[in-house]
Protein backbone atom coordinates (compact mmCIF):
# COMPACT_ATOMS: atom_id res chain seq x y z
CA UNK A 1 0.00 0.00 0.00
CA UNK A 2 1.39 3.40 -1.17
CA UNK A 3 1.73 6.02 1.31
CA UNK A 4 -0.31 8.97 -0.36
CA UNK A 5 -3.46 6.11 -0.31
CA UNK A 6 -3.10 5.83 3.23
CA UNK A 7 -4.82 9.04 3.99
CA UNK A 8 -7.32 8.69 1.58
CA UNK A 9 -8.37 5.68 3.44
CA UNK A 10 -8.14 7.14 6.81
CA UNK A 11 -11.50 9.24 5.59
CA UNK A 12 -13.01 7.07 2.71
CA UNK A 13 -13.22 4.44 4.88
CA UNK A 14 -14.83 5.35 7.85
CA UNK A 15 -17.29 7.31 5.86
CA UNK A 16 -18.63 4.82 3.58
CA UNK A 17 -19.16 2.41 6.83
CA UNK A 18 -20.89 4.84 8.66
CA UNK A 19 -23.50 5.80 5.07
CA UNK A 20 -24.13 2.19 5.29
CA UNK A 21 -25.15 2.06 9.14
CA UNK A 22 -27.04 5.41 8.24
CA UNK A 23 -28.85 3.51 5.50
CA UNK A 24 -29.68 -0.22 7.21
CA UNK A 25 -30.22 2.04 10.47
CA UNK A 26 -32.68 4.24 9.26
CA UNK A 27 -34.48 2.37 6.65
CA UNK A 28 -34.77 -1.02 9.49
CA UNK A 29 -36.48 1.77 11.72
CA UNK A 30 -38.58 3.14 8.96
CA UNK A 31 -39.70 -0.25 8.04
CA UNK A 32 -40.53 -1.38 11.40
CA UNK A 33 -42.77 2.22 12.01
CA UNK A 34 -44.98 1.74 9.06
CA UNK A 35 -46.00 -2.52 9.96
CA UNK A 36 -46.72 -0.77 13.46
CA UNK A 37 -48.92 2.04 11.79
CA UNK A 38 -50.31 -0.61 9.60
CA UNK A 39 -51.16 -3.17 12.71
CA UNK A 40 -52.54 0.07 14.59
CA UNK A 41 -54.60 1.35 11.78
CA UNK A 42 -55.84 -2.21 11.61
CA UNK A 43 -56.99 -2.41 14.95
CA UNK A 44 -59.00 1.70 14.52
CA UNK A 45 -59.94 0.30 11.02
CA UNK A 46 -63.85 -0.07 12.03
CA UNK A 47 -64.28 3.80 13.12
CA UNK A 48 -66.25 5.99 10.33
CA UNK A 49 -64.53 9.08 9.73
CA UNK A 50 -64.90 11.98 7.31
CA UNK A 51 -63.44 15.19 6.87
CA UNK A 52 -67.60 16.54 6.52
CA UNK A 53 -68.78 18.70 8.78
CA UNK A 54 -71.13 16.36 10.02
CA UNK A 55 -72.03 12.93 9.39
CA UNK A 56 -75.19 12.63 6.90
CA UNK A 57 -77.84 11.48 9.17
CA UNK A 58 -77.72 13.23 12.81
CA UNK A 59 -80.36 14.56 13.49
CA UNK A 60 -80.44 17.46 16.25
CA UNK A 61 -80.89 16.05 19.75
CA UNK A 62 -77.77 14.12 18.86
CA UNK A 63 -75.55 14.25 21.61
CA UNK A 64 -73.04 16.81 20.88
CA UNK A 65 -69.20 15.73 19.55
CA UNK A 66 -66.25 16.87 21.48
CA UNK A 67 -62.41 17.48 20.02
CA UNK A 68 -60.24 15.00 19.78
CA UNK A 69 -56.70 15.60 18.48
CA UNK A 70 -53.53 13.64 17.66
CA UNK A 71 -49.80 15.19 17.10
CA UNK A 72 -46.71 13.47 16.04
CA UNK A 73 -43.13 14.76 15.19
CA UNK A 74 -41.10 12.86 12.81
CA UNK A 75 -37.64 13.34 11.68
CA UNK A 76 -35.68 11.80 8.89
CA UNK A 77 -32.10 10.61 9.08
CA UNK A 78 -28.93 12.11 8.42
CA UNK A 79 -28.80 10.35 5.21
CA UNK A 80 -31.89 11.38 3.61
CA UNK A 81 -30.84 14.87 4.41
CA UNK A 82 -27.88 14.64 2.48
CA UNK A 83 -29.82 12.53 -0.65
CA UNK A 84 -32.17 15.31 -0.41
CA UNK A 85 -29.82 18.16 -0.78
CA UNK A 86 -28.00 16.55 -3.33
CA UNK A 87 -31.67 16.02 -4.70
CA UNK A 88 -32.13 20.08 -5.10
CA UNK A 89 -29.14 20.61 -7.08
CA UNK A 90 -31.04 18.84 -10.13
CA UNK A 91 -34.57 18.86 -8.77
CA UNK A 92 -37.43 16.53 -8.97
CA UNK A 93 -39.28 14.53 -6.18
CA UNK A 94 -37.84 13.96 -2.98
CA UNK A 95 -39.32 10.43 -2.04
CA UNK A 96 -37.66 10.47 1.17
CA UNK A 97 -39.65 13.44 2.23
CA UNK A 98 -42.50 12.20 1.01
CA UNK A 99 -42.76 8.75 2.72
CA UNK A 100 -41.39 10.91 6.03
CA UNK A 101 -44.82 13.27 5.52
CA UNK A 102 -46.94 10.30 4.65
CA UNK A 103 -45.84 8.21 8.05
CA UNK A 104 -46.46 11.84 10.13
CA UNK A 105 -50.02 12.22 8.33
CA UNK A 106 -50.88 8.34 9.11
CA UNK A 107 -49.31 8.55 13.05
CA UNK A 108 -51.28 11.77 13.73
CA UNK A 109 -54.83 10.20 12.40
CA UNK A 110 -54.23 7.36 14.10
CA UNK A 111 -53.77 9.07 17.41
CA UNK A 112 -56.27 11.25 17.27
CA UNK A 113 -58.71 7.73 16.44
CA UNK A 114 -57.57 6.37 19.42
CA UNK A 115 -58.21 9.38 21.65
CA UNK A 116 -61.55 8.95 20.63
CA UNK A 117 -61.86 5.39 20.82
CA UNK A 118 -60.35 6.16 24.64
CA UNK A 119 -63.38 8.36 25.59
CA UNK A 120 -65.72 5.98 24.38
CA UNK A 121 -66.54 7.28 21.08
CA UNK A 122 -66.14 5.45 17.48
CA UNK A 123 -66.57 7.75 14.62
CA UNK A 124 -64.90 11.36 13.92
CA UNK A 125 -65.72 13.88 11.48
CA UNK A 126 -64.55 17.07 10.50
CA UNK A 127 -60.64 15.99 10.21
CA UNK A 128 -57.93 18.92 9.71
CA UNK A 129 -54.45 18.37 9.36
CA UNK A 130 -52.36 21.18 10.60
CA UNK A 131 -48.09 20.45 9.31
CA UNK A 132 -45.23 22.39 10.55
CA UNK A 133 -41.76 22.12 9.19
CA UNK A 134 -39.38 21.94 12.54
CA UNK A 135 -36.17 22.22 10.76
CA UNK A 136 -35.72 21.45 7.29
CA UNK A 137 -35.52 24.51 4.86
CA UNK A 138 -37.06 26.93 7.46
CA UNK A 139 -33.98 26.80 9.97
CA UNK A 140 -30.35 26.26 9.33
CA UNK A 141 -30.57 22.69 11.16
CA UNK A 142 -29.55 20.06 8.26
CA UNK A 143 -32.06 17.08 9.68
CA UNK A 144 -35.45 17.81 8.23
CA UNK A 145 -38.34 17.23 10.74
CA UNK A 146 -42.56 17.08 10.07
CA UNK A 147 -45.09 18.06 12.86
CA UNK A 148 -48.36 17.37 12.11
CA UNK A 149 -51.82 17.63 14.15
CA UNK A 150 -54.66 15.83 13.20
CA UNK A 151 -57.86 17.36 14.88
CA UNK A 152 -61.65 16.34 14.72
CA UNK A 153 -64.78 16.12 16.39
CA UNK A 154 -65.44 12.28 17.91
CA UNK A 155 -69.23 11.23 18.02
CA UNK A 156 -70.71 8.07 18.95
CA UNK A 157 -72.94 6.60 16.33
CA UNK A 158 -75.28 3.65 16.29
CA UNK A 159 -76.91 1.89 18.75
CA UNK A 160 -74.75 -0.67 20.28
CA UNK A 161 -71.92 1.48 21.77
CA UNK A 162 -70.76 1.90 25.27
CA UNK A 163 -71.14 5.69 26.93
CA UNK A 164 -69.18 8.03 26.60
CA UNK A 165 -66.37 8.40 29.44
CA UNK A 166 -66.12 12.13 29.67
Amino acid sequence: MTPELVPILVYVVPFLFLMSLGIFVGKTTEIRHLRDLHRREMETAHMAVSDLKTFPGLVGNEPQGILVSGEVVIATDYLKSFLAGLRKIVGGRVGSYETLVMRARREAILRMKQEALALGFNAVCNIRLDTADIGGNTTNRKIAMVAVLASGTAYRIGANHPPNKF
